[in-house]
């Protein structure tokens, strides 16, 4: 009988997750000849390649593909075992701030996989514009923020850049319009920009609506009583994306960024991150869609 070792499957995930085995090492904490090594022992120990190494970077192989679902069931049972039964088990409360407008689809799962690993701490979601969370942010008020803005500022990290783009009502007629009919909260901090393409293409506008609820917003769009502006992916299922063919102007990027990682003190916060950053980083727009998961060492 072989047994799987949870160190070297914790070290092959990490390579996946973290996109190859430099920053793996640095996730895990060791040199990057360990975690080749224990990858090897891994590859020895099945049998089989979990990497292809023939190309300009490393890929996952079929098989890895497979097993990389197995190791992290492994990984998250041994660390929930560890939890539960140990005298070190987490708790306590964090604050996440998040604006309204990119909860989802992201937040939802992560709340789910961070209860996971640390069922007895509560995450206290705040959920408001950017402007209002990085005031509470400067103030102390909250653990970690995750904003949307036209840039990444120094004192942020970056975890992606989004293209904005025009909603409507699915099927709907609003966006063809004169004047436009368009509906934005007046704290959003996208209104501003949309307003200055709409001037500057020379389309005629009026507002459809004056509210500070994002959800009076989303109701008076998927009535087809208005347009408006999100960004890509984080549209709710009764909106879609606007395909104008030119009779709006374009919207540019949106960075969606996160306070708060580098000042992390303790494991509870910078898992949290951690989870943070895996979930918005396949939001990311793919030039290629390659059928194997793609990792440069």
């Amino acid at each position: 009988m072989r047994n799987l070792d949870v160190t070297t499957l914790r070290s092959f995930v990490a390579v996946a997750d973290m996109g190859g085995v430099t920053k793996a090492a640095g996730f895990l904490h060791l040199t990057q000849s360990a975690v080749s090594m224990q990858l090897k022992r891994l590859e020895e120990l099945i049998g089989v390649s979990l990497l292809d190494r023939s190309g300009r970077g490393i890929a996952l192989t079929p098989e890895g593909e497979q097993m990389l679902g197995y190791a992290r069931r492994m990984v998250t049972l041994n660390d929930e075992i560890m939890r539960r039964l140990s005298d070190d088990e987490f708790e306590g409360a964090i604050s996440l701030g998040v604006p309204h407008d990119i909860v989802y689809p992201a937040i939802p799962r992560v709340l789910q996989q961070f209860s996971a690993a640390y069922p007895r701490v509560k995450v206290n979601l705040i959920s408001s514009y950017t402007l209002q969370l990085k005031e509470i942010f400067e103030k102390g008020e909250v653990d970690l923020i995750i904003t949307t803005e036209s840039k990444t500022p120094e004192t942020a990290e970056g975890l992606c850049a989004l293209p904005l783009v025009w909603i409507g009502a699915p099927g709907g007629a609003g966006w063809r319009r004169r004047p436009l009919p368009f509906a934005s909260a007046r704290q959003c901090v996208f209104r501003q920009r949309a307003i200055a393409a709409l001037d500057k293409a020379g389309v005629e506008w009026e507002s459809a609506l004056e509210t500070e609820s994002d959800r009076t917003v989303e109701a008076t769009i998927a009535a087809d009583l208005g347009v408006g502006e999100m960004i890509l992916g984080t549209e709710p299922p009764h909106l879609e994306v606007i395909e104008h063919g030119g009779a709006l102007p374009e919207l540019g990027e949106q960075h969606i960024n996160m306070y708060g990682a580098e000042q992390a003190k303790g494991d509870v916060v910078a898992h949290l991150a951690e989870l943070l950053r895996k979930s918005f980083q396949p939001m990311r727009p793919q030039i290629d869609a390659p059928v194997r998961l793609g990792i440069v060492s």
